[in-house]
């Protein structure tokens, strides 16, 4: 097996650390942390908002770093600032120290080390599998929200929230560190090629046994800088503040507008279940498609099945149009990393961790602004039709926009392809 696929394992188990302690974890935390603080819900979730800006703020800057020195010290630090910071939340006892913690160690490293590095471990040793490894990378983090949040949230109701959060910072130290560890940084770093092809010269030991030699890509990588000089850097801007925008908007609403249209909390909360295993079969239907068919096309598609999802919101009455809603909308999130495979085809290797990082500084407010923006709609006129029609229409936006890619990327592609032809 190619050494890159044990780099995918690595990563895609710190994503299912990550995914259960974190990203779907931390909701655990929220209620009785909030009643033992005396914090009201909208205190509470000022601290997932600020973070998300923190995220955006920081990513040009932590890009650069990881393609200067390596995704494994952006994990390495990552992990233990993650394991340190939980165990101090364990001890804050009032707002500012929850913030300060939250916001000034657990979220200010957990972003960088979990999110922007081990994507960029997928788009550094794949080409042609690129977007089959990162979607298994992107998959882990719903899997660790199967597979570890319940046992965090039993434990929590066991011990109480300060223990639950002093055994998650236990996982991510004993658990991460030697995971962190064992990532190596590029397949060349290794004497290897991306996606396990052979080199193009051997050197002959003196025992007449032949060992591969470095061979030096004759591809020269866009910088940042030319990067930005592109229309194609901005469409894909565009078109990942858009599905960022929406899947914010939609999962952090989803219940109440699953509420809205006429489904009990219990049961929309298992609608939510739902939409989270669907979410995870999707990468894996989506995912290794991508690697056989024109990627502008599929992502343009998958922008149009999330517009039409839209609608059966709108229109839709009863419970089947809730379940096709569910289904037709988790082609969103699957198709995330996609993107980002599709992005290592356009700029390479060499600058993806920058360039990503800077993309993630102008999408990340699309996550941050569509929830609030849909709150305060809803709370104007006890309705989301207006909210949802919105989504429908930057949705369409979007998959027009994306659809631009083709063409450029057909040319891409047959360059890259007469290349390893050559080889």
């Amino acid at each position: 097996m190619f050494y890159g696929w044990r780099m995918v394992g690595m990563v895609s188990a710190m994503r299912v650390l990550g995914g259960g302690l974190h990203n779907y974890g931390f909701t655990v935390f929220f209620l009785p942390l909030s009643q033992d603080l005396g914090l009201s819900r909208a205190a509470t979730s000022l601290a997932f908002s600020l973070a998300r800006a923190e995220g955006a703020l920081e990513g040009p800057f932590v890009g650069y770093l990881i393609d200067r020195f390596g995704p494994r010290p952006m994990i390495l630090l990552a992990t233990i600032m993650c394991g340190v910071g939980y165990i101090l939340l364990a001890w804050v006892d009032n707002y500012t120290a929850f913030l300060i913690v939250y916001l000034g160690i657990i979220s200010l490293s957990f972003t960088p080390g979990f999110v922007h590095a081990s994507m960029a471990v997928g788009n550094t040793w794949f080409i042609r599998h690129r977007a089959r490894a990162m979607t298994v990378i992107s998959s882990a983090v719903p899997i660790g929200g199967t597979l570890l949040t319940p046992l965090l949230a039993m434990a929590v109701q066991a011990w109480g929230w300060r223990w639950g959060a002093i055994l998650a910072g236990a996982l991510f130290l004993v658990i991460g560190i030697p995971l962190g560890i064992g990532v190596r940084p590029s397949p060349e770093s290794m004497g290897l090629l991306p996606d396990g092809d052979l080199p193009r010269t051997q050197a002959t030991n003196s025992d007449g046994s032949t060992n591969p030699s470095r061979e030096k890509s004759s591809e020269i990588d866009p910088t940042l800088r030319e990067a930005m000089k592109t229309m194609v850097f901005w469409l894909f801007v565009i078109g990942m503040t858009v599905r960022v925008a929406a899947y914010s908007t939609v999962s952090v609403h989803f219940v109440p507008i699953m509420v809205w249209k006429g489904l009990t909390q219990e049961h929309a909360a298992f609608l939510l279940g739902a939409f989270a295993f669907l979410n995870w079969a999707a990468h894996y239907l989506i995912g290794p498609l991508a690697d056989a068919v024109n990627r502008p096309k599929l992502l343009a598609a998958c922008m149009l099945a999330a517009a039409g999802s839209m609608l059966l919101l709108i229109w839709g009455d009863g419970l089947w149009p809730l379940w096709s809603f569910t289904i037709l909308f988790t082609a969103i999130d699957a198709s995330f990393p996609v993107v980002w495979a599709t992005i290592g085809d356009f700029f390479g290797r060499k600058y993806f961790a920058t360039i990503r990082g800077t993309m993630a500084f102008f999408y990340t407010w699309g996550g941050v602004l569509g929830p609030v923006i849909a709150g305060a709609i809803y709370d104007r006129s006890q309705s989301y039709v207006a909210t949802l029609w919105g989504l429908c229409g930057i949705l369409l936006l979007g998959s027009v926009l994306t659809a631009l890619l083709i063409k450029p990327w057909n040319l891409a592609h047959e360059k890259q392809t007469a290349k390893a032809g050559s080889i």
